[in-house]
């Protein structure tokens, strides 16, 4: 290639100068990201995080009282996890996105299907997307319409992002929601419930099997022998360490999503990625078996709400929603790297 470097690849380069020692050879980084030059807001925070406090230099005494120095990253390593192409920080909110959210709200209420589907859903794409600070405007929209509910809407909207592990992965649910708590009124904060609602149980694989057959009918069992096929703990994971202790709800949960707004949190996490089409397909047909089989009833979302969100125009209505949130976000923040080779 001719002509400048990038700025993007410039960044890179000087991050892994800086961490190449005696023996190692600096290498070019990643891909430059895609970048709308139209977005001022919305972008990953590049600024370096601070450095390790103090208490991580100095001596210490560990559980059989031996003496030691902990071990201390060098500022180079430190730089290169930080390194501004490495987009390690969460996303920040931009300056209308409370607008886009009342915009969802007023949708979902011209088709009454009352508060928890739009929530749900965008909760669900907003936390793919890594934006805490959007999670807290999102809550603020939320609460000014719920009035006295503000606890039950907060509550909700943490389940959400627990269930959010299942297709996100832990660091994001696990940030996220640690900002989250950190943001709300005190009051509504000190008010949410503190004991588990989930437990490891005998019944938690049986829970998780009813809940894959009831989503992937009539292909259940020859999904489960495809994911065998991919690695043999596929299925002994997926069934009894998603599905069944976390997707599935617990039996007597106050917070309890409903076999309807599962799918439709499955299908917000995996359209807001990208990248993941078949997964989307699966749970948007996931989302009608829902109706067809019965498995809603017993959720909050009366029978027309299900009928509706589980047709093509409900399933329709998911999908452009979370489209609207990514858009108003910067883009996907999961794999939207174009690569330089």
């Amino acid at each position: 290639m001719s002509g400048s470097v990038p700025r993007f690849h410039q960044q890179s380069r000087a991050a892994c100068r800086a961490f190449s020692g005696p023996g190692s050879a600096g290498r070019p980084g990643p891909a430059r990201v895609k970048c709308d030059n139209r977005r001022t807001m919305g972008q990953h925070d590049p600024t370096p995080a601070p450095a390790a406090p103090a208490a991580e230099e100095r001596d210490h005494k560990d559980k059989h009282g031996r003496r030691g120095t902990m071990s201390k990253l060098s500022p180079s390593l430190k730089a290169l996890i930080n390194a501004p192409f490495a987009r390690p920080g969460p996303v920040a909110a931009p300056r209308g996105m409370a607008d886009v959210y009342r915009a969802i709200a007023r949708d979902a209420a011209r088709g009454k299907l009352g508060a928890r589907p739009w929530l749900a859903i965008s909760t669900a794409a907003t936390l793919t997307l890594n934006s805490p600070d959007a999670l807290a405007v999102l809550y603020d929209v939320a609460a000014a319409q719920a009035g006295a509910a503000a606890t039950q809407t907060a509550e909700l909207m943490r389940e959400v992002g627990l269930k959010c592990i299942s297709f996100n992965g832990i660091p994001r649910t696990i940030n996220c929601l640690n900002a989250f708590h950190a943001s709300l009124p005190r009051d509504v904060a000190a008010s949410l419930s503190t004991k588990p609602a989930r437990a490891p149980t005998p019944h938690d694989a049986d829970a998780g099997r009813r809940l894959w057959d009831s989503i992937y009918a009539p292909f259940e069992a020859k999904l489960v022998a495809k994911l065998a096929r991919a690695h043999p703990d596929l299925p002994l994971l997926i069934l009894g360490s998603h599905y069944g202790p976390l997707l599935a709800d617990p039996p007597g949960h106050r917070v309890a999503l409903g076999r309807v707004l599962t799918s439709a949190v499955a299908v917000a996490c995996l359209r807001a990625q990208t990248g993941v089409a078949p997964q989307v397909l699966s749970h948007v047909f996931g989302l009608r078996k829902a109706w067809e089989d019965g498995t809603w009833r017993g959720g909050e979302e009366d029978e027309d709400v299900v009928r509706w969100l589980a047709g093509d125009e409900g399933a329709a209505w998911v999908l452009r929603t979370v489209d609207g949130i990514v858009e108003a976000l910067g883009g996907s923040s999961f794999g939207n790297m174009e690569s330089k080779l």
